[in-house]
């Protein structure tokens, strides 16, 4: 597959070098690995505030290559997805999954071996089995009171 994220030209783990805040736009989005986990609805406890990943997929999501498919218009879609920027982040890390790079890095942990930055594929993510590739059920087909018996376990 080839990679709908320009990673081309980038300072070799410019990740560890700069910090989130200092990143370009390209370095930024070359963070994601492209695995559409932040694309999943999720479940949060207000008593604890866990929160659980469930297989349900936003609408935009598609499962096949995990990458939405209006990626640049989807607020006209979806009013109330998030744009993660590096001035947000700590208010919205603690939902982003735990394998996800933006998160990671903001916790001070290195990329792990399978992201693409490393490897060089963008197919490292499914091959690693971390992506949600063809493992999710729409939004539409799942009422909110299924998605319980949607969860997933992380980091997979």
């Amino acid at each position: 597959m080839s990679d709908p994220i320009p990673r081309k030209g980038l300072a070799p783990r410019f990740w560890e070098k700069k910090p989130l805040k200092e990143m370009s736009q390209t370095e930024w989005e070359a963070l994601c690995d492209g695995c559409g986990k932040c694309c999943l609805n999720k479940l949060e406890d207000e008593d604890s505030g866990e929160v659980a990943l469930t297989r349900v997929a936003c609408r935009l999501l598609d499962d096949s290559t995990c990458r939405c498919v209006h990626y640049e218009n989807r607020h006209e879609f979806v009013p109330d997805c998030i744009v993660l920027r590096p001035d947000n982040l700590d208010t919205h890390a603690y939902w982003m999954p735990q394998t996800c790079a933006y998160r990671l890095l903001w916790e001070g942990k290195p990329l792990p071996e399978w992201h693409p930055l490393l490897t060089g594929t963008p197919d490292s993510v499914h091959d690693a089995g971390v992506s949600v590739q063809f493992d999710t059920v729409s939004e539409f087909d799942t009422p909110f009171e299924e998605w319980e018996d949607h969860i997933i376990e992380e980091p997979t």
